[in-house]
Parts: C-alpha cells; structure tokens; sequence
C-alpha cells in the first residue's frame, strides 16, 4: 500500500528526460504539474510520461550522497578529511552509526516509488487504450529497474501502493504492506521479460530503452536472485520468508539464465559494442558512446539540462550531477614559490597555487568527502604496481598528475619553483602520484620542503606543509601511493567535469554541477555478469573467455590521460597471460573494481556475492593531515543484518500505523 512519503512525488511532476532540443531524435521537455489517468489514453500522454521516467534518474544517479551509499564503507573508499556525517555514518568503522535518519538509500527511496507509480499509470491505461506495446515497453522496463535496486537495497517493498500491487494510484493511503524478495523479483522478472520482448534494438530516441538494456537489467535479476536462493554466507532476509523460487527453480537454474541472457545480447549487440580502449569509454568528450546503454543526462543548458531551474546552481542536490565533488580532494592548497619585486623594486619571494580549480575531467570542484582505500594501490590490491604496469584502466580511472594552469586565471607570472628548485611552468606537472615501487627513491617526505628557505622574505603557514617529496632531478613534488591519506588522494577522472564553454579560462561554473550524463548501464558489464554466472555453473573455460575479453581491451592505449598525449601500446597478450587458470568470484569481484571503480557499483556487487565484511572489513589508509604518510588500519563493524540498508525514517514517520507495526515494517537490524 501507499504512504503520503510515495505520494508527494508519485501525482507526479513531468521533469523531463533528456536535453531540450529541436531535433526529432532527443526527447523534449515539457514540464507538467500534474499526472492524472487520462493523460495516459494518448500516445502523446504516454510519450510524456515515459519521459518523466527518464528524468527520474538525474534525482538519483550523479547525485553525491548516493554514490556515497554506494561506495563509502566498500573496500573502495573511506570517509575523507572534510567528511561529515553521511559519510561517516557509512563507513560502518567507528565514527558515526548508519541509522534510518542518517543513511542516504533515502536517495532511492524517496525517487523510486514515484517512478514506479507513474509506469503503474502507463502501462495500466496505455494497454486500455491500445498504446504501441514498443512504447509501454519502456515503462515496463523503467518499473522492473526501480524496482530491482529496491529489492537490492531494502529487501522486500511493497509492490501496492495504496490501488492494489502493481496498480496506478492516485490517493493517500498511510499505511504500507511490504512484499517478500521472491515476490519482488518474480513481478520484475515478467516485467523485464516483456521489456525485452517488445522493446526495439535500436532505440526510439537518443538514450531510450532497447531490448538488450533489458537483457542486461535481466541477466544481472537473474543472476542476483541466483546468489539469495543459495544464500552461502546464511545472510538473513526480510520480510521473513523461506528462500525458495515462486515458480519452482533453484539457483543453478537462475544461474544458467543470467548466463545465456548476457550471451544472447553479447551475440547480437545490436547498437551496443565495446569502445576500442578503455579511455574511449569514459572520455567526456566521447560521452553517449556506443558502450553505453543508460545514462541520466545533462548538458550545459541549466534549466533543462540539469532539471534545476529555479533550484540553484551548485548548491549539491538534485537533479544536479554532483557526485564528483564527493572524490576531489583539495588540490588547490598546493603553495608554490617564485620570485618577484615589491612596489619598490625589493627582490622578494612570491607564492601562488600553481593547480587552480578548473573545469575539466582531472580537476573540478574539491569537496574531499571520500578518499580512496590506500591497500587498493599496494601489493595484493585491485590497482597493484603489477597491474598499473599493463593495465590502462589505471590511467583512465585516475588522475595521478596534477598540471600547473595558474596562467587560466589571467596571472602572467612565467615559472614557479617545483622540487629541487627546479622550475615548473604552465602545463608542467606540479605534482604526482607514484607507484609504491618507487616510494624508495623519495627523498625530504619529513621535512617541510614547501615551506624551505627561500631568502629574507620567506614564506610560512599551515598551507605550505603538504607532506610532498622529491626525486633528484625531478621537478614535479611526488607522494607514492602507499602514502595516501583521507586529505589527498587521486582524483575518480571517469566521473569529472567537462565544459565546452570555458573560452581558455578554468570556466565559469567550475563550482556547478557537471553538464556530463551520468553512466549508469554499459555494454561491458555483460562480460562480468556471464563470467560471474559462469563461475556459479562451474564453467571455468567461459568464465575465462568472458573475463579475458575484457582484460584484452584494457591492455590498449591510444592516449594516456594522464601524460596527456598519445601512445601506442598493446599489452593485451600480457593482459591474458596474466590471468589466472582458475577464475573465481573473488577474481570477478577485482574485474569489476577494475573495470567500474567508483561510479556506484561496489556495495551492489559485495552484498549480491556475500562479501562485504571478508572484503572490506579492515582497511588502510593515512590522517586527515597534509603531512600524515603512515598509513593506520581501521576496522568496520559490518552485521549480517547490515546487508540490507534501514528503510528512512521519514517513511515510517508519515505512516498511520502503529508503533509496533512501524517497527515491524522496519529491517531488524535497524530497529529501536
């Protein structure tokens, strides 16, 4: 049934889906106030609520504290030096507790059931009036998504929302009912299977739904039902119910369907291929590529490409795309020196910050609210110095040299003295990230190197004291990465800024949110699911061969990022050499970091395989100081009951049920 806490988005507002355009391939936006079941009788009614679903997904993906919930408290990221409590709270390891009122899964809550509302009102009263199955597919599609990440997230949710389950509902109703897993599951197995039965190859407009991104929401249903049937770890579930199939199949039999559904669409690809490299696949300028299946789009016009006329601009809400700040730690405290004259002609020591705040994909705004796992990037980690060695996803996931761009902002000084007094000028790197192999060969990491003596007018302060190093002869400051600390860290470059209008400067609105779309669904996640899926069957020859198509294409590289220029390597026969004989799911689970580190997948991918407290129960990382390069190891607390997130308290707050009945509703281990 329905609360008032589903209904107050569910009456709906059309936001709009994509950019705002005369063309005939993009959807338009055409804000509408209200949503009631005659405006489903037409295809033009259907069209416009069908781009409602597609602008849901700005109100969670790009949003930073959902990427915090999805990531903080993984063995991906930590809480960062300026965290507060909502990253804290996540992190399970001491400094904060996850409660109903502090996680932000109500990110999820609070959107998804408004979505799925207005798809009940879709596909209720287009299938009444004889609409286009291809178009109702869309929102059969849109209600099995919001409904999976639920399911996910919460455990069982109620599939009535106050009309009748999977009804369109447009009264208050206070009170709720929550449905068990495999009654979820089996509502977003018919939908999805419709999805792909109805919905085209190729998609309708720019960015809408196709048969094969149902294949993939499928294939990974499938195969996450596959791992609750088997329940390995004995993880509880909730609403209390035995771990058995409504339609009779066991785990293999859902395993051997994810399988074959991530085959199928491998097959037959449709629109969809992998990117030649890696870099291709999450270069801004190459956004909306052929790899990407789903995104939550946004472009640089402010009132429809962010949905957030009227709302304010940089403010970090939704629908605004500003989950990169959450990863950017505060590079713009870097000091650097040069020399100068005072008004009188006096030789004096002058300082700027050589690395400004600029709006491109290695920089952005800084928040540091989440810092990278230090033991990720040291021996035994996802990000190992073998791995860095061959793997491009290393330099395309991170920005690991930071370039002096002091002259963008209109400063005409020539050089600025680096390390070793050497001198850096604009577009020099200023400072880099090592391997841990070379941590040997830096040298003054103890000593105040920014704050040296630089003659009578010497300049002091907590800012020059970064805890930088040198290497003789280099001019670049370095820091190796087993030194990395919850105040500087590398920078997710897969998921930053990009802006066409910033006319040679660092950009206007580097403090906004980023005009890029958010990628939430690509065609190489296939490869993972049917390599994963295979595993669980016991095929370790495919497992392999899935795994290895993808270890193949990471050992290419046209351009490295963060040298900035072109290259040609071709590593992929090391890449397979260096694969194990034997794939495990604790394999997989390295893949998947590697191939989709830090854009919201972790949690997901710990909780469906039982693996979050082995994988991410202890962790290191160095302090919230500049200076501090020791690393310490934390441990988290992660309960079984954990495995599931507490429904919001705002929830059971506007409910008119009894305390007890409230509590009920609530998962156990979050309970008073």
């Amino acid at each position: 049934m329905k609360t008032n806490i589903f209904f107050k988005f569910g009456a709906a507002c059309l936001m709009g889906a994509m950019m705002a355009s005369s063309c005939s391939d993009i959807l338009d936006e055409e804000p509408r106030s209200l949503l009631d079941p005659t405006f489903f009788n037409t295809e033009t009614g259907i069209e416009g609520g069908l781009t409602s679903l597609y602008a849901h997904l700005r109100y969670i993906y790009g949003n930073g504290y959902w990427l915090n919930i999805c990531e903080t408290g993984t063995d991906e990221y930590t809480w960062a030096q300026s965290a507060d409590g909502n990253f804290k709270d996540a992190d399970l390891s001491g400094v904060g507790q996850l409660t109903p009122t502090s996680s932000r899964s109500d990110v999820l809550w609070g959107n998804a059931f408004a979505n799925i509302n207005t798809a009940n009102g879709i596909i209720e009263n287009g299938e009444a009036s004889g609409i286009n199955n291809a178009l109702l597919a869309e929102a059969y599609f849109f209600r099995a998504f919001d409904y999976f990440l639920l399911v996910q997230t919460f455990g069982g949710v109620p599939l009535d929302l106050g009309a009748g389950p999977l009804k369109y509902n447009t009264s208050k109703v206070r009170t709720s009912v929550r449905n068990t897993v495999p009654e979820v599951y089996q509502a977003i197995f018919a939908d999805l299977n419709k999805a792909v039965s109805n919905l085209p190859d190729k998609p309708r407009l720019t960015g809408t739904a196709t048969k094969n991104l149902a294949r993939l929401y499928l294939a990974k249903a499938y195969l996450t039902f596959g791992w609750w049937l088997e329940n390995p770890k004995n993880i509880p579930t909730y609403p209390e119910c035995a771990r058995q199939d409504l339609d009779g199949h066991d785990a293999q039999w859902y395993f051997q369907q994810a399988y074959d559904v991530a085959k199928a669409a491998i097959d037959n690809p449709g629109p969809y291929k992998l990117q030649e490299t890696f870099y291709d696949a999450n270069l801004a300028i190459n956004d909306r590529n052929s790899e990407i299946m789903l995104y939550a789009d946004h472009d640089e016009n402010e009132k429809y490409g962010n949905g957030g006329a009227g709302y304010g601009w940089g403010n970090g809400g939704s629908p605004e795309n500003f989950a990169y700040w959450m990863t950017t730690w505060n590079y713009t405290e870097m000091i650097a020196f040069y020399p100068d004259v005072d008004k009188n002609g006096k030789p004096i020591t002058a300082s700027l910050a050589p690395v400004q705040r600029e709006a491109v994909q290695a920089l952005g705004r800084p928040w540091t609210r989440m810092a990278p796992i230090a033991d990720n990037f040291m021996e035994g980690g996802v990000w190992e110095d073998a791995v860095k060695e061959i793997d491009s996803r290393y330099d395309a996931t991170f920005t690991l040299r930071y370039r002096a761009n002091w002259n963008k902002s209109g400063s005409t000084v020539p050089y600025v003295l680096g390390a070793n007094d050497m001198q850096i000028k604009p577009d020099d790197v200023f400072f880099s990230w090592l391997p841990e192999s070379e941590d040997s060969k830096v040298i003054n990491m103890d000593e105040e190197v920014w704050n040296a003596d630089k003659g009578e007018n010497e300049v002091k302060g907590a800012d020059g004291k970064m805890g930088f190093g040198e290497i003789p002869g280099r001019p670049d400051f370095v820091v190796a990465v087993n030194h990395i600390s919850r105040k500087k860290y590398p920078i997710n470059w897969k998921i930053g800024i990009y802006r066409t209008d910033n006319n040679g400067g660092l950009g206007s609105k580097v403090n906004g949110g980023s005009p890029r779309p958010w990628n939430i669904a690509k065609f190489s996640e296939f490869y993972l699911i049917a390599a994963e899926a295979a595993v669980k069957l016991g095929n370790n020859a495919a497992a392999r061969e899935m795994v290895n198509v993808l270890r193949a294409r990471a050992g290419k590289q046209t351009f490295s990022q963060n040298d900035n220029m072109k290259v040609d390597v071709d590593n992929s026969a090391a890449m397979v050499a260096a694969t194990p004989a034997t794939i495990t799911i604790d394999y997989i689970l390295d893949e998947r970091s590697r191939e989709f580190w830090g854009e919201g997948y972790r949690w997901y991918d710990l909780v469906r395989t039982q693996t979050w407290a082995e994988k991410a129960g202890t962790y290191r990382i160095a302090g919230t100081d500049y200076v501090d390069k020791d690393l310490a190891t934390y441990t988290r607390n992660i309960p079984v009951g954990y495995y599931l997130r507490p429904i919001p308290q705002g929830q059971l707050d506007g409910m008119e049920m009894t305390d007890a009945e409230k509590e009920a509703y609530q998962n156990p281990a979050y309970r008073n």
